[in-house]
């Protein structure tokens, strides 16, 4: 009996999300901190993965983690213990207001021209000139968050939940830098 495998490669999806409707084009732009494989003006893309940490104003700090392999059972549980969310958003309580009134816009990108740059972060750099393939406008960022499998929590400061999980073995991003 001979076995045939058929592997079937599905080309990803890439998004850029913005607060501004109507981008006709995305030109590429100096990258907004240091990459050294950044070489010149790039356009910045995630995939379906980890486009929950997008799904928030631009300016609004979190600290947004998952597990991974190599996470350890008492960081997962201390961190996600009964949760059944594989990704976690942390916001300041202050942010909540702003976040249930920002409009966003999720604009698929043609995903040929683009390359990893960070895995653990998500980022896709291209250096073309891209039009959008299509936009889907996001009037509650809140409700968009709940039909993915990540659990948003405000609290009353950041500080201590990055620092806590800058010492664990969890994946961990802070947008924007703060």
């Amino acid at each position: 009996m001979n076995l045939v495998v058929t592997i079937i490669i599905t080309p990803m999806n890439v998004y850029h999300v913005s607060e501004h409707p109507g981008i006709h084009e995305f030109v590429p732009r100096p990258a907004p901190a240091h990459y050294d494989q950044i070489t010149r003006p790039v356009v910045f893309a995630i995939t379906d993965t980890l486009l929950h940490n997008y799904l928030l104003p631009r300016e609004c700090p979190r600290v947004t983690l998952y597990h991974t392999p190599s996470t350890s059972d008492e960081d997962y549980e201390r961190f996600f213990g009964q949760s059944d969310a594989k990704y976690k958003i942390f916001i300041e309580d202050a942010w909540k207001q702003v976040v249930q009134n920002t409009i966003l816009y999720i604009y698929e990108l043609p995903a040929e021209s683009f390359e990893l740059l960070d895995e653990g972060a998500g980022y896709y750099i291209s250096y073309e000139v891209l039009r959008p393939l299509s936009v889907i406008e996001i009037k509650n960022c809140l409700n968009e968050l709940a039909k993915r499998p990540v659990e948003l929590q405000f609290v009353p400061n950041l500080w201590k939940i990055a620092d806590a999980v800058a010492q664990s073995s969890l994946n961990l991003s802070t947008l924007p830098s703060f």
